[in-house]
């Protein structure tokens, strides 16, 4: 048996013991270190996302580890191997698969979500997804692989080129870890946050800020001397936000839509027509993303100790989460293997 943090009802998490799965043919068992806490999280938290997820449900999916245990037929792997998951399982055989869009597969299963995920001290995976941690890279760190692999793919999603100006809209921690990979990709980044802290934290870190109470389409324009902005990355999730991306970006401008939202949007088609605007879509990531994101993070371009506010242990996961909610903090990870009569 193994310790887990389990979703058993809307605003309920559980700690309890869960069988510890021995990891068969093409699987390798993880020992987690830390998990992070993350929006996805939350929906599943609040229950609103009770007619996808089976309960009890051992949820989380950004994480470190190191590798415990080796299934049969694993090559490349062994016992210590520090480690991140990958969270995505496809069919291959859907259109997308097909097409090389594996990670967006018609019947993609996201693990943690659709089947037990990190919040667990022992956690069988397949291997194929398995991403290298270098030596030497702390796992409290590594645990923000998961969603810079998201800003990773949402930056090349959008084409930014060296000397690009770059608007994001949304300081939260994947607004600001898109900051920090579009900067490192050569541009020039405005993060747009109406939460004062998070303003703060982004101009602490060398990043020009504006207020959302303001006039942000006037902003911008004074910012990219009257140009408008290359790319605009929506990431707040709020209607307001989505209706100004059109006043925001250039004549050919290109607009990332990468948070998830719940309802249609309003947005100004004359504007994606007059500028001949491009839309794009950015869902989840890639392998190489996942790569990309472990050295960045190696590299410390990542600023891990600014973003992550703090660590708490397994059995104050659902405090946690409702810390979260109330946006008390940035990026809380759990340490699976601590308790709180340890700490």
């Amino acid at each position: 048996m193994t310790q887990g943090a389990a979703y058993v009802a809307a605003g309920e998490v559980e700690t309890r013991e869960v069988p510890a799965e021995s990891p068969g043919t093409g699987k390798v068992q993880v020992r987690v270190a830390f998990c992070g806490l993350c929006g996805t999280d939350l929906h599943i938290f609040h229950g609103h996302m009770d007619a996808r997820v089976k309960r009890p449900l051992i949820f989380g999916h950004e994480m470190s580890g190191t590798v415990e245990a080796v299934g049969g037929g694993v090559e490349g792997w062994a016992p210590g191997d520090p480690v991140t998951v990958m969270p995505l399982s496809w069919d291959g055989t859907c259109a997308a698969c097909h097409a090389g869009y594996q990670h967006i597969c018609q019947h993609l299963t996201f693990i943690g979500i659709d089947s037990p995920g990190a919040l667990q001290e022992l956690w069988t995976v397949p291997a194929s997804t398995l991403v290298r941690l270098p030596d030497g890279l702390d796992l409290r760190t590594a645990a923000l692989a998961e969603p810079t692999a998201v800003a990773v793919h949402d930056v090349r999603r959008s084409g930014l080129q060296t000397g690009d100006t770059a608007v994001v809209l949304g300081g939260g921690p994947i607004g600001l870890l898109i900051a920090c990979v579009a900067r490192d990709a050569g541009a020039h980044v405005l993060l747009v946050e109406l939460d004062g802290r998070r303003r703060d934290l982004a101009a602490s870190l060398g990043f020009a800020t504006a207020d959302p109470a303001g006039d942000i389409a006037d902003a911008v324009s004074v910012w990219t001397d009257g140009r408008g902005a290359d790319v605009v990355f929506e990431v707040s999730g709020a209607a307001p936000p989505v209706a100004l991306t059109t006043a925001l970006a250039k004549v050919r401008g290109t607009i990332v839509v990468v948070a998830i939202h719940s309802a249609p949007r309003e947005l100004n088609l004359q504007q994606v027509f007059w500028k001949e605007l491009t839309i794009v879509g950015a869902r989840v990531y890639q392998r190489g993303d996942f790569e990309r994101a472990v050295d960045l993070l190696a590299r410390e371009v990542i600023p891990a100790d600014d973003i992550i506010t703090r660590s708490v242990p397994l059995d104050e996961t659902a405090a946690a989460l409702a810390q979260l909610a109330k946006g008390e903090a940035m990026k809380l990870l759990v340490d699976v293997a601590a308790t709180t009569k340890e700490n």
